[in-house]
């Protein structure tokens, strides 16, 4: 890389940072802005999982789906073969991969000479004075450790002699496949199989539980039935008893209520969540305790259990957004820096399903909030009492408040529409600033938009919306 330095045994630095992706080039930024000396330490491809195999790609993908979706161009590839079809999809990739590059030259690498970064390439390990790259000393007077993840893999009878895909892998394919079989039901799993099914691909969809574990349980059903809607086959609340590749095909035998059944498909893609990327590291024999689920243990100060090192992003094994791994690192270096005076807080989390409709939400779940003792009142708005979705003719969806009794404070809210990803943060607005359901209720919304439904919703705990006039205020 053009901006790479060898790392220097006689440099000390004020704070060196493991890790080049989006929580290691908040942390290092934000340390050259209070004014520290920083090492950014990076192996392989710079930019991290966002930039150059998830968020990015997946989402440019997703939306071109869409777009194919929309306008019904999906009929012009009969029996899933053809010069078109694979045309299409290869321009697809080309595109996306063309966006990529563009993103990670502008938002990486060429911001390393701009605030003065001195980015260290080769692996990393701990040692008691600072950080070995590749067998280089490197001093620095705190560390942060921002490795990120990678795609975990289920244990599954027979996975590791299948040649499957992982949401990285699959959006490099040079063809797109005939028939998909997906293995995870989660916000991955739900996003790329609609993707390729809009693109032509037969997809089947399958998972031990439900869709979208975290999600309310009306709202996962409804995309379950959307999902299927569209053609997808969904097989959820089941059990894997092996998997083998044979005939050019995958095989996956799964049980369900004692029986089994084997599932076939061209390609099989595993989407069962991210596990920490903390091998190698040295972290045991620093003093760095690990969680059961392989994420390094912090506190609210981002701190881990050795005193001078922290720990931000997708390797804590929490809060598994870049928005939040950008947002954990910060805290990390001003913390590192300044003091440890900044607590990390997650209260008014929000995230977002791209599928379609999107599945948006923040705060605790009726569950969750019942769990942790509130006494809740919740109100569920189909989109259909929604006049924006009415006059888009697209009442996919619905609308949940979750509320607290005794206080009439908002404690969640979870969105399934086509708009959701835009409309929650109105939520987040209102949670972080203690909002009750009686002021969101009264507060003044723009006529034919998504948002406009959080009113309604609120107005929902107390009375009957499919009574009120369009513009009732």
């Amino acid at each position: 890389m053009d901006n790479c330095c060898a790392p220097r045994a006689d440099r000390t630095y004020d704070l060196a940072v493991i890790g080049a992706g989006s929580a290691g080039f908040a942390a290092a930024i934000t340390a050259v802005e209070q004014g520290a000396n920083v090492a950014l330490i990076g192996h392989g491809t710079i930019g991290g999982t966002c930039v150059n195999v998830g968020c990015v790609p997946s989402k440019t993908m997703i939306r071109a789906a869409e777009a194919v979706h929309g306008a019904g161009a999906a009929g012009r590839f009969p029996g899933l073969v053809g010069e078109a079809h694979v045309s299409d999809w290869r321009a697809l990739v080309a595109a996306k991969d063309d966006l990529v590059g563009s993103l990670r030259q502008k938002k990486y690498i060429d911001l390393l000479p701009e605030y003065g970064i001195a980015y260290l390439e080769g692996v990393a390990k701990l040692n008691g004075s600072g950080v070995l790259v590749s067998d280089s000393q490197v001093t620095a007077g705190k560390i942060i450790i921002a490795t990120g993840a990678s795609p975990a893999i289920p244990s599954i009878p027979g996975i590791e002699r299948v040649p499957y895909l992982t949401s990285t892998t699959v959006l490099e394919l040079n063809e797109q496949p005939r028939s998909l079989l997906v293995i995870g039901g989660g916000y991955v799993g739900c996003e790329l199989a609609q993707m390729f099914a809009r693109m032509g691909s037969h997809v089947t969809l399958v998972t031990r539980s439900r869709l979208l574990p975290g999600s309310e349980p009306e709202i996962a059903e409804a995309l379950a039935g959307y999902l299927a809607y569209e053609g997808i086959t969904v097989r959820t609340r089941l059990g894997y008893s092996g998997i083998v590749s044979q005939d050019d095909e995958i095989a996956l035998t799964i049980d369900v209520a004692g029986c089994a059944e084997t599932l076939t498909a061209e390609k099989v893609l595993v989407t069962t969540g991210r596990e920490p990327v903390t091998a190698d590291l040295g972290l045991t024999e620093a003093g760095v305790e690990l969680a059961r689920n392989g994420g390094i243990v912090v506190d609210d100060r981002m701190r881990t259990t050795r005193a001078g090192i922290y720990a931000a992003g997708d390797v804590t094994g929490r809060d598994q957004f870049v928005y939040m791994a950008a947002y954990g690192a910060k805290l990390a270096a001003k913390n590192a820096l300044n003091g440890d005076s900044l607590a990390y807080d997650n209260s008014a989390m929000p995230w977002v399903v791209f599928t379609d409709p999107q599945v948006a939400g923040v705060g605790l779940s009726e569950r969750h909030a019942r769990e942790l003792g509130f006494e809740v009142k919740t109100s569920v708005a189909p989109l259909d009492q929604v006049p924006r979705a009415l006059a888009a003719r697209d009442t996919r969806g619905l609308i949940k408040l979750v509320a607290d009794v005794k206080t009439d404070r908002l404690l969640g809210a979870q969105i399934l529409a086509p708009e959701s990803a835009d409309a929650i943060q109105t939520i987040v607005l209102a949670i972080k600033f203690g909002m009750t359901t009686k002021e969101l209720s009264e507060t003044i919304f723009p006529y034919l938009t998504t948002v406009e439904g959080l009113k309604l919703a609120a107005q929902g705990f107390a009375k009957d919306v499919a009574k009120l006039s369009c513009c009732a205020g």
